[in-house]
């Protein structure tokens, strides 16, 4: 490994540097600050986790006139938080060199602001596509200046659509200049920009994507996509992250997410491209100072959170793209840090699980979903462990009279200690009974649905058996659907079916004793109006719920 002290950097860069907390440059870093300190065009392949921002970063400040207030290095980034990112890791690299100005225009913030910033002689600008073009119209940015073209994360803008607008920015830069593409890909699209605009540029290519998540345990479920919002909730008391992302494919499904943790008492929110700059800088901020624990994002914003305490990634959905997998996982185990990632599979998504191994080199193991028994055991634990660290600490003195005045011959030292940790499990015991009232749909607590024997429910005088359905009024599944699916696929007649409830999510249906077996046989894993089907017997608590509402037929 190369170290920052023998790449030629100035004192004031390694002092920074050293306040991060590194001494060994990462391979990208290795190789791409020495050629561009020398001014050499370079195309540089990694992934997200490689140290990138600080491979171009560090030769720009040092190559920085500081005597002249013009734009001399332009950078360009897909997105508005990663903008951010990369103007505050260039800032805090630059803060022992005097006479730095680093600037950074996007989308969604005040222009004005942004003109006022600009005027004041900015020699680093950093930059989305859109509201760079925004400026140079508006001739409150001029590129004149610049000697160093930076395009980071130069295939994700391609994706997007800035082919146009790039090639518009490259055109009013001198011809005269160093121009650096770093890239997780190299797909067509991007070689042939990189022909049109640099000059004999050099290949750097780190391609070791093992390498780029050392420090990340990666697990999966398989389960069924109706199954995803109960299996995220266990996962989250069972393991308890302190900073957590959710990742979604889509923002209707991140609003969903976001409504469903809240609604749970979780402490969550939001972050994807229909949200204002402001909201979602108020998010970020949130976030970043731990008052928002779980963040439920798109993709949109995998690129640009840069938050050194995320312990734990979720994948919801599986995304489209093995590197976007890459850089899901990429925002947690960082700074030398370990994290944990794990993905909710379902249905044909276990294909492109397979292809992100392959692409990752990694094996990502397979784990069953906690069951109520395994979360009870795992808070215990912590509980625990909180007393037997206080009890090392031995600062307990004011507490030891007040035990002393509650044990008597009724109460021993056992009872007292047993009656203190029922208080503590109060809050515990509390919301497993509100927060888990649904079926177990996974089988795997204590008492499994597979081998719950039938508690008959009497009514109209014949026995009747309740059974949960995966299918509910969002579905657009109507009480009258399921009598006549019953009544023709399985031969019941109207006598054989008791109450039947749909529910948003799912409904409950009770019918003949004698039926179920067939019930159960004939719609497992059949479809009705493009849904999969899945049914079993309904557990005891859902027995208990009022059914004042149901229609009886």
């Amino acid at each position: 490994m190369t170290k920052f002290s023998e790449l030629n950097l100035s004192h004031e860069v390694i002092k920074a540097i050293k306040d991060f907390g590194f001494l060994e440059a990462t391979p990208i870093q290795s190789l791409a600050i020495p050629k561009m300190m020398k001014g050499i065009d370079i195309i540089a392949q990694a992934q997200t986790g490689t140290g990138k921002t600080a491979a171009f970063g560090i030769p720009i400040l040092e190559r920085i006139d500081t005597k002249i207030r013009v734009v001399q290095t332009l950078i360009l980034c897909p997105t508005r938080e990663l903008a951010i990112q990369v103007a505050r890791e260039l800032k805090l690299l630059s803060k022992y060199k005097n006479g730095i100005n680093i600037v950074p225009v996007y989308g969604g913030q005040p222009i004005q602001k942004q003109i006022i910033d600009l005027s004041r002689g900015s020699q680093i600008v950093i930059g989305t596509p859109g509201r760079l073009i925004d400026h140079l119209e508006r001739k409150t940015l001029k590129l004149c200046d610049v000697s160093i073209v930076v395009l980071d994360e130069a295939d994700e803008m391609l994706d997007m659509g800035f082919r146009d607008d790039i090639e518009i920015i490259l055109k009013n830069i001198p011809q005269k200049r160093q121009t650096a593409f770093f890239s997780a890909t190299m797909p067509k699209e991007f070689l042939l920009l990189t022909k049109k605009y640099q000059y004999n540029p050099e290949i750097i290519k780190i391609l070791d994507k093992k390498s780029t998540v050392p420090l990340i345990e990666q697990y999966y479920f398989d389960i069924k996509e109706y199954q995803k919002s109960e299996a995220l909730k266990r996962c989250l008391d069972m393991y308890d992250p302190k900073l957590s992302i959710i990742f979604c494919n889509t923002k209707k499904r991140v609003d969903e997410v976001r409504y469903f943790l809240q609604a749970k008492g979780y402490i969550a929110d939001a972050l994807h491209g229909d949200m204002s700059q402001t909201q979602r800088d108020r998010v970020m901020s949130k976030f970043r100072t731990g008052a928002i624990e779980f963040l439920v994002a798109t993709d949109v914003a995998a690129r640009g959170i840069d938050v050194d305490n995320i312990n734990m990634v979720f994948n919801y959905d599986i995304p489209k793209d093995d590197e976007d997998y890459v850089h899901r996982i990429g925002r947690t185990g960082r700074a030398g840090k370990t994290g944990k990632a794990y993905s909710f599979v379902s249905g044909k998504d276990v294909y492109k699980l397979k292809n992100i191994q392959k692409y990752t080199k990694v094996n990502i193991k397979k784990l069953q979903v906690p069951s109520l028994t395994d979360i009870e055991i795992a808070k215990m634990t912590v509980i625990s462990n909180k007393v037997n660290g206080i009890l090392k600490t031995k600062n307990i003195e004011k507490y030891i009279n007040l035990a002393k005045t509650l044990v008597s011959d009724e109460n021993t030292f056992l009872d007292i200690i047993a009656a203190l940790l029922k208080i503590m499990f109060v809050g515990l015991e509390e919301k497993i009974t509100k927060y888990y009232p649904e079926v177990d749909i996974f089988g795997n607590d204590s008492k499994t649905l597979n081998n719950q024997r039938l508690t008959p429910v009497v009514r109209n005088n014949t026995t009747m058996v309740k059974l949960f359905i995966n299918i509910g009024k969002k579905d657009n599944i109507k009480v009258r659907d399921f009598v006549k699916i019953v009544t023709e696929k399985v031969g019941m007649n109207r006598n054989s079916i008791g109450c039947i409830k749909t529910l948003d999510n799912f409904s409950f249906m009770d019918v003949n004793k004698k039926y179920v077996n067939n019930v159960i046989n004939t719609f497992n894993n059949k479809s009705i109006k493009t849904k999969k089907i899945y049914i079993k017997i309904a557990q005891k608590n859902q027995r208990k719920l009022n059914l004042s509402k149901k229609k009886i037929f």
